[in-house]
């Protein structure tokens, strides 16, 4: 039976996000999701979920405090191409560096910067829905379309070296990357489990994605 790891590192929602693909693996046929924080569940997994609420320094440090977890992370990913979904600072970590608070080295699997958004005249945080925008079809934006809303709730974005990185964005006084994919590699800067529809049509999108 195919596994889904909801990882735990103590920086995550992941009491609605646990229901969210649950709901989705049923539906989907896509077998059993665990919350777990043990590198030797994350390595048998067949898919991979990262959540992150809080700041870059603090989520990076809280996995990497968790003896072997980032490494059986990078193992099961990078070099055995397991599909991997990071989510708010989940996804941020995949960048080359975060700029919250001090410089911190991201995990480096998609080229880039992790910045306090620039919105003159819009209140930081972005908080709230917003209408993404689709920038090129991935299998994971499947059925999501332009004008579609999601759930954002951060003060700091990814900005991606490569165009061909960025999949969605949203408009917050500019540009807002809302989903990057590289590989087998995905990330979404809003909370799909708090995105009704299409919150979860991506999280069955994902479970259904044989890359």
């Amino acid at each position: 039976m195919s596994l889904t790891a909801l990882v735990d590192y103590d920086s995550g929602n992941l009491h609605s996000a646990l229901k969210a693909f649950e709901r989705m693996a049923t539906e989907t046929g896509a077998g059993r999701v665990v919350v777990t924080s043990a590198p030797e569940v994350v390595a048998l997994a067949d898919r991979i979920v990262l959540p992150g609420d809080g700041a870059f320094p603090a989520c990076r440090a809280a996995l990497d405090a968790v003896p072997g977890l980032t490494e059986a992370i990078t193992e099961a990913v990078m070099r055995r191409g397991r599909p991997f979904l990071g989510i708010c600072v989940g996804m941020q970590m995949l960048a080359t560096t975060g700029r919250e608070y001090r410089e911190t080295a991201g995990l480096g699997w998609i080229a880039g910067e992790v910045g306090r958004i620039a919105a003159p005249g819009l209140k930081v945080p972005h908080m709230g829905w917003n209408d993404l925008v689709i920038d090129r079809a991935h299998p994971v934006t499947a059925g999501i379309a332009t004008g579609d809303h999601a759930y954002f709730v951060h003060s700091y974005a990814m900005r991606v070296d490569d165009p061909a990185d960025l999949v969605a964005h949203a408009d917050y006084g500019g540009p807002v990357t809302a989903v990057v994919a590289r590989g087998t590699v995905v990330g979404t800067q809003f909370h799909p489990e708090k995105s009704q529809r299409t919150g979860l049509r991506l999280i069955a999108n994902f479970l259904r994605w044989r890359p």
